[in-house]
């Protein structure tokens, strides 16, 4: 079965992991985890991550470091950013340091964990075919 089939949960992943960038964040700076707090904060990422979804049809190869975890951290991160200095939020250089560095990792190491076992089942499978 092709990992692309799983999209849902590369999406789902993404979201849950916004929400525990933003969790971190609040929770770091003492501003409490109430749900409604936490929603304020990841709502501009995660409509960048949306809109990022969609524009690179990352449903296709969710699971790819390149280019689709490279190009969706950087607009998740990017976008979101932006979207939180127009609605007035604080974009201080060390929050988006920060927020590049924590989605960053947030966004990209499932990639990389799932690029790896995609790619050594594409090899288990080949080898098991030469057997065939």
């Amino acid at each position: 079965m092709s990992t692309h089939r799983f999209w849902h949960a590369f999406l789902a992943a993404d979201v849950v992991l916004i929400v525990a960038f933003a969790a971190l964040g609040r929770d770091t700076h003492a501003h409490g985890l109430d749900p409604a707090g936490v929603a304020v904060t990841a709502s501009p990422f995660i409509a960048a991550c949306l809109a990022g979804w969609l524009l690179l049809r990352a449903w296709h190869r969710p699971y790819t470091l390149w280019p689709t975890g490279i190009l969706l951290w950087l607009i998740t991160a990017g976008a979101g950013l932006a979207i939180r200095a127009v609605a007035g939020g604080g974009t201080a250089l060390s929050f988006q340091l920060v927020t590049f560095g924590v989605l960053g990792a947030f966004l990209l190491v499932p990639r990389f964990a799932a690029a790896v076992m995609h790619g050594r089942a594409g090899r288990n499978s080949t080898r098991l075919e030469d057997r065939a």
